[in-house]
């Protein structure tokens, strides 16, 4: 079950503008639907395709909690904005495996707690 995803959308840009959002969002997964503001890659729709299956495993309503608690935590640690990002389980699984095509036919649930 793979994510609906729509491209060239305001959206990203909108949500990158809020002022604690620490990066430039490019694409974004909200639920089953990953919107991105450009042209996606196979890269980023196989990262946001890592994310959705984070979501279903979080049974949906727990994934944006744990992904802002995971981001709070990290600043608390004195991390700074984009590097309390990419310190995210979430977001460290999802980097790491993008460039693989069988990581979605090959990944272990719960692959995000482990690293």
């Amino acid at each position: 079950m793979f994510p609906v995803f729509i491209e060239n959308s305001k959206i990203p840009v909108w949500l990158s503008k809020i002022p604690f959002v620490p990066i430039e969002i490019g694409a974004i997964t909200l639920g089953p639907v990953v919107i991105s503001r450009g042209t996606m890659s196979i890269t980023t729709r196989r990262h946001e395709a890592i994310h959705w299956a984070q979501y279903v495993e979080c049974a949906v309503v727990f994934f944006p909690i744990l992904y802002f608690a995971f981001w709070i935590k990290n600043r608390i640690k004195g991390i700074a904005g984009a590097q309390a990002y990419y310190e995210i389980p979430f977001e460290k699984e999802a980097y790491a495996n993008q460039e693989d095509p069988d990581y979605l036919l090959n990944r272990k649930l719960f692959a995000w707690a482990r690293r």
